[in-house]
């Protein structure tokens, strides 16, 4: 510190130094704002950093879960899972001493038919029409022998069953007749094909639906197939235009209207869909533009699987899906689409398919933390036990539970369902709602539509009919690859269903389709209630 000088005022000298003093402590002042400032800023990011830490780590933990998804609590078929994920749920399962899958062999299960089987092999024919002799044996099959002096036991048998292919050609001989009174010359009109012409008969046509219609083949492999297996050098054209000629036979013949009419009269319906690839959609009329929306296959089918109707759409919009079933009156049972609760003014009651619950709820188990989803466990427990319920009544020809067994399954499922409300309401997740509460929630909204196959017991508690449907146009998408347009899928759709169909009905695949080729298809009819 300086000396004062003797001469100086002391006034202005204070004066002097508190000045200094101020402008000091104005810009310390400055310094600790900037630094506050700048530390605020630093508080701030950390924050926002350790949200968007949160919400990755609550993303990450969606994405391990959606890693580990396979067919027990998805929609992915098990053909589809990777290896890894069917080894995984193999481990668990043993980790857990449960019964081993009925797709896993047991260390003592022979290989073959089980006792109890019936079995389905060939059986021999008491009246074969074609008998021939075999050269007898040469030598000893134990000592080797020479046989040729051997002492003559009789005879022994072996049958085999085969199918020889004879490729034919059949000429109509077709009559004609002139008009006494306009001079028109009238040609009888052949079985198949037209008058003058050369063309494929219903065997090979029927080949060419079955193998691409029916068992997935693209069209130029099925065109192979058939002059590899009966000799026959057809194109791929001819196997498109078989296709495309008993589609619109059957539209003539009014399918889609009987299937229509047989299905809205069934007291208990299932409902699918799913998206599938189609490579050219549909425009809009008014825009010129591609339809919204993804197209997609639809299945209403019947639980027994007798009838099955695939429909093409070109969304999934709520309109698209409902106009198949507009005039039903009966139980529906779907997979919880929302669109389907628009029915409820007109049908009697819906159904959630109870595997899809199921799933859902081995879904939310796997999240944690500890064992604070297990209230799925108990979801899953009381559902099956209620399933086991209406087994034993039906078997027993009683038309209801229990009414103490229902309440107190009833009470079971809806505490689970409170907890899992209760324990995940303010569990973070990255986007929206915790998948356990949004479950919960949709369990006690839809509780009543979930439980109902345990009061109608003509209701099945699951829609695997109409998943069955649904995968015939997926198997042959993952073949294929896509449709080319709407109407190729729709061609697809009408055949699949027409043939299935017949064949649930006892009519034989080739019978259904030369019928139908000639004018004559099998149709569905009403049945009586």
């Amino acid at each position: 510190m300086s000396e004062v000088p003797a001469d100086s005022s002391d006034v202005d000298w204070l004066r002097e130094s508190v000045g200094r003093l101020r402008e000091a402590n104005s810009r310390l002042r400055e310094v600790v704002a900037g630094k506050d400032a700048e530390l605020a800023a630093r508080d701030a990011e950390l924050a926002a950093l350790r949200s968007v830490q949160a919400r990755l780590e609550l993303r990450v933990a969606e994405l391990e879960r959606r890693l580990g998804m396979d067919s027990t609590d998805s929609g992915t078929p098990s053909s589809k899972e990777p290896v890894a994920a069917r080894e995984r749920r193999r481990a668990e399962r043993r980790e857990r001493n449960r019964d081993s899958s009925s797709r896993e062999r047991s260390a003592d299960r022979k290989p073959g038919g089980q006792p109890g089987h019936a079995g389905a092999g060939l059986r021999p024919d008491p009246d074969p029409g074609d008998v021939r002799p075999v050269d007898p044996p040469a030598e000893c099959s134990s000592c080797g022998q020479d046989l040729v002096d051997g002492v003559d036991a009789g005879t022994h048998w072996s049958q085999t069953w085969d199918v020889e292919i004879v490729t034919r050609t059949v000429e109509y001989r077709l009559p004609r007749r002139r008009c006494g009174r306009c001079g028109t010359l009238s040609t009888a009109t052949p079985p198949y094909g037209q008058a003058g012409t050369v063309c494929y008969g219903p065997n090979l046509n029927a080949a060419a639906v079955l193998l691409g219609c029916y068992g997935n083949v693209p069209t130029e492999r099925a065109a192979n197939l058939i002059e590899m297996l009966l000799g026959v050098p057809v194109s791929a054209g001819f196997v498109d235009r078989a296709a495309e000629r008993l589609a619109g036979t059957l539209s003539v013949a009014g399918f889609d209207a009987a299937m229509r009419a047989a299905l809205l009269a069934e007291p208990v319906l299932g409902a699918d869909e799913s998206p599938v690839n189609v490579l050219r959609p549909d425009l809009d009329p008014d825009t010129g533009q591609p339809t919204p929306g993804a197209a997609q296959a639809m299945a209403v089918r019947t639980p027994d699987e007798r009838l099955v109707w695939l429909q093409p759409l070109a969304s999934r919009c709520a309109e698209a899906v409902l106009e198949p079933l507009a005039g039903f009156t009966g139980y529906l049972i779907v997979d919880g689409y929302r669109a389907y609760q628009r029915l409820l003014g007109t049908v009697k009651g819906i159904q959630q398919c109870c595997q899809h619950v199921i799933r859902r709820c081995r879904q939310v188990a796997k999240l944690g933390p500890g064992n604070l989803q297990d209230w799925t466990d108990d979801v899953r427990a009381v559902l099956g036990e209620a399933h086991d319920a209406v087994t034993a009544a039906t078997a027993a020809g009683q038309s209801a539970l229990d009414a103490d067994l229902l309440a107190g399954l009833r009470t079971r499922y809806d505490q689970a369902v409170a907890f899992g409300q209760t324990h995940n309401r303010h569990r973070d997740w990255h986007q929206g709602n915790h998948p356990g509460y949004a479950l919960a929630c949709w369990l006690a909204e839809y509780a009543d539509q979930v439980w109902l196959f345990a009061t109608v017991f003509d209701v099945d508690w699951t829609n695997n009919a109409s998943e069955r449907a649904i995968k015939d146009p997926k198997r042959h998408q993952a073949v294929s690859g896509y449709w080319h347009t709407q109407r190729t899928l729709g061609r697809f759709c009408r055949i699949r269903s027409y043939l299935t169909s017949a064949r649930n009905h006892g009519v034989d695949a080739m019978d259904a389709i030369h019928t139908a080729l000639t004018g004559n298809p099998w149709l569905p009819t009403i049945t009586a209630a």
